[in-house]
């Protein structure tokens, strides 16, 4: 093949794996009582009876079916995992953790790798599982095909302080040092115990030795105010706080923005926070943009990844996703007798009820 052609239909190869890869899903059980799911505009059954229970993640939505047999809808087509033996799962963006009895395993884009026979303890994020090897007794993290050793067997009796986000883990080691396991790698963070610490994709943030609080961001540190703040939270690339003089602060871009004194709580998505200012709105904060949402603060909403939903107080289900606003619907009906929620946001996904085992989805600007 010519070096031209050879070249685009390798990036070909790679966009359209990429476009799989990023599909976004949701499912529901249909007026027949069969299993359906939305992926990306299209509607494919995957099973004749309601599953006994469904988790959704971005590219993957794992189920025991009506016999309590565990598959997986990956791709197009739901695959059987075994027959009878899990007994708990979990999905997030990028992978699937289950457990047989106590043998612990992951589905990582159609690949199954059993990560111990014996597991006990185990933390998941959207690429990364941090888990006990119960065979050798020490911790170990599988990220991006890898397992990577973390402590050693006298650590791993003492490991009582841990978190795992998107592709990153923090923890306070037998040694009371502070640690952070980030694209394969240790780093040894602080020397002594932090009080406190929470992470998201690529960033931690934790509250020092000297309560002073700071912030890890792709392997800078950020020292971001002498006192510790009244509450933080990290999302993706980011992390919204209350300093201790009550300031609402966002550090974002590697910056910190101040938008006033805060009168009520934040809630952090992955991509999106969102918060009521000074003046009572309701308003989002979106890779650096802000945008009104509301004149008052709402008195259930969801916060996922780019998105935020409500129902409004003229009763129209409001979606915010990758900083646009729309109304959905005004014709969202009531919870069913299946007891279905009337609505559910899945990633970027908003599925509605508008009757009996009747469902539009939302997405992207389009309804389907």
């Amino acid at each position: 093949m010519p070096l031209r052609p050879l070249l685009l239909f390798i990036l070909f190869s790679l966009f359209s794996n990429l476009i799989i890869i990023a599909q976004p899903l949701t499912s529901y059980v249909d007026m027949q009582n069969q299993l359906m799911v939305w992926d990306n505009g299209i509607e494919r059954k995957i099973d004749f009876l309601p599953p006994t229970l469904i988790k959704t993640g971005r590219i993957a939505i794992p189920f025991l079916d009506n016999s309590r047999n565990f598959k997986i809808y990956f791709k197009g087509g739901a695959t059987q995992v075994n027959i009878g033996f899990t007994n708990d799962f979990y999905t997030s963006d990028n992978l699937i953790l289950y457990l047989n009895a106590q043998s612990l395993n992951v589905f990582d884009k159609g690949t199954i790798t059993n990560l111990t026979k014996v597991c006990n303890e185990y933390y998941f994020g959207d690429s990364l599982v941090v888990f006990q090897d119960g065979i050798k007794n020490e911790f170990k993290a599988y990220y991006n095909g890898k397992v990577y050793p973390i402590e050693n067997y006298l650590a791993a009796q003492s490991l009582d302080a841990i978190q795992v986000s998107d592709n990153i883990a923090a923890y306070n080691n037998y040694a009371n040092q502070f640690r952070i396991f980030y694209q394969g790698n240790i780093i040894a963070q602080e020397e002594y115990l932090v009080n406190s610490f929470d992470v998201g994709r690529n960033i931690v943030a934790y509250v020092d030795a000297n309560k002073e609080f700071k912030i890890m961001h792709k392997g800078k540190t950020f020292n971001a105010e002498k006192f510790p703040p009244n509450s933080y939270q990290s999302g993706d690339d980011l992390v919204a706080y209350v300093s201790s003089e009550g300031f609402l602060k966002i550090f974002y871009d590697d910056s910190i923005r101040n938008f006033g004194l805060m009168k009520a709580d934040f809630l952090v998505g992955d991509n999106v926070v969102a918060f009521m200012d000074g003046n009572g709105f309701f308003k989002a904060f979106y890779k650096g943009d802000i945008i009104p949402l509301e004149n008052y603060v709402p008195d259930n909403y969801v916060v996922q990844y780019n998105s935020i939903a409500y129902v409004n107080r003229a009763g129209v289900l409001r979606l915010f996703s990758k900083g646009e606003v729309y109304d959905v619907t005004t014709l969202m009906s009531s919870t069913d007798q299946s007891g279905a929620p009337s609505w559910e946001l899945n990633y970027d996904v908003l599925k509605y009820n508008v009757g009996l085992k009747m469902y539009h989805v939302f997405y992207n600007g389009s309804e389907y």
